[in-house]
C-alpha cells in the first residue's frame, strides 16, 4: 500500500522509538517529531482508523504488522541510504537529511540495486 511520504516518517519514527523504549506515547512521538502534541493526536487518531496501529491502555502506540511494515521498510531505506551517502563523502548531518527525502523517491528497483552496489562495495 503507497501512503504519502510524511506518513511513512512518522510510522518509521514510531518504529525507532519503539526499539528505545518499551511504551510510546503521543508525546514521546511529538518530542521526536519535533511537533505540538495535538497534531500528533491527529495523526494518531488516523493510524488507529486505518490500521496501522493500535493504542494500549488509551495511551501507548503499538505498530500493527501492516505498520510495522511500512515502518521497517522506511527505516532500512533511511539507514542504507544515509550510509551510501557518508561513504561517498557527505557529513553525517546532511546524508541523513538527503536520505531522508531519497527514501520517499526511488523506486523498489532502483533502491534494490543501490543496496546490492553497496553490499558488494563495503569492506
Amino acid at each position: 500500500m503507497k501512503i504519502q511520504a510524511s506518513a511513512e516518517d512518522y510510522l518509521e519514527a514510531i518504529w525507532v522509538l519503539t526499539q528505545n523504549e518499551q511504551k510510546v506515547r503521543a508525546t514521546d512521538l511529538a518530542a521526536h517529531m519535533g511537533f505540538a502534541k495535538p497534531t500528533i493526536s491527529i495523526i494518531v487518531k488516523k493510524f488507529k482508523d486505518n490500521g496501522y496501529i493500535t493504542i494500549e491502555d488509551e495511551r501507548y502506540i503499538t505498530l500493527t504488522e501492516k505498520g510495522a511494515e511500512i515502518a521497517q521498510r522506511i527505516h532500512q531505506r533511511h539507514t542504507l541510504l544515509s550510509q551510501v551517502l557518508m561513504a561517498i563523502g557527505v557529513n553525517e548531518k546532511q546524508a541523513y537529511e538527503d536520505a531522508c527525502k531519497l527514501e520517499h523517491a526511488i523506486s523498489e528497483e532502483t533502491f534494490d540495486c543501490v543496496k546490492r552496489w553497496y553490499e558488494g562495495h563495503r569492506g
